[in-house]
């Protein structure tokens, strides 16, 4: 049984931020986070690429020309599954708590509601082409896997978004099936060689959301 010693008071009050806490459940809590970053973020207006929420939707929209693909987190709300991949589902409208991205100056993509970042799949910091892209805490250090060298990425010229120190790059795969929607799609996002891999699976741009 939870000890209810540790669990926040009904009326404990974020002083910072002015929020009171009334037995929230988790998907309110990844909600309101990510109005803090919104309130924060119409104070002192950044560059996408200083810390802005953002969406990485590929250049190309592919089979969906319309809204075409973002990064996603698989689930919803409280159902976040971030032991699972991340992969490319088509873009959503607005900042949901499994789609905005912080792109920091250190090359970190972090996904705020959810306190990870994106981090690429190696053994001794090898990464070999067809990796798998997980999520994991910024900088955790565990036995057998420290995430520093792992979680920082340039965003090239070209669009590419290169894991840094390696010449692999941020790719969607070829095909593309429906979700849990018939009208929804998704695709498996995965490192590949930057240079056999076409641009239109692996250019990627950054969308500010306000």
């Amino acid at each position: 049984m939870r000890d209810k010693a540790t669990l926040p008071s009904t009326h404990e009050v974020d002083s910072r931020h002015g929020y009171a806490i009334r037995k929230l459940g988790l998907s309110q809590l990844l909600l309101m986070s990510l109005a803090i970053l919104f309130t924060a973020t119409a104070a002192n207006p950044t560059d996408a690429a200083t810390g802005g929420l953002i969406h990485v939707r590929l250049k190309d929209r592919l089979d969906r020309p319309v809204d075409g693909y973002c990064f996603d987190i698989l689930g919803t709300g409280s159902h976040l599954r971030l032991d699972l991949p991340l992969f490319a589902h088509n873009c959503k409208g607005g900042a949901t708590p499994d789609s905005a991205v912080i792109y920091t100056s250190l090359g970190q993509l972090v996904f705020p509601a959810a306190n990870v970042c994106v981090t690429a799949f190696g053994v001794n910091d090898t990464v070999l082409p067809g990796t798998s892209v997980l999520l994991r805490p910024c900088e955790q250090r565990t036995p057998f896997f420290e995430t520093s060298n792992l979680q920082k990425f340039d965003h090239m010229e070209n669009g590419q978004i290169k894991l840094r120190g390696s010449e692999l790059c941020l790719a969607v795969g070829n095909e593309s099936s429906s979700t849990y929607s018939p009208s929804d799609r998704w695709r498996v996002l995965s490192l590949q060689s930057c240079t056999s891999t076409a641009l239109s699976h692996s250019a990627w741009e950054r969308v500010p959301l306000r």
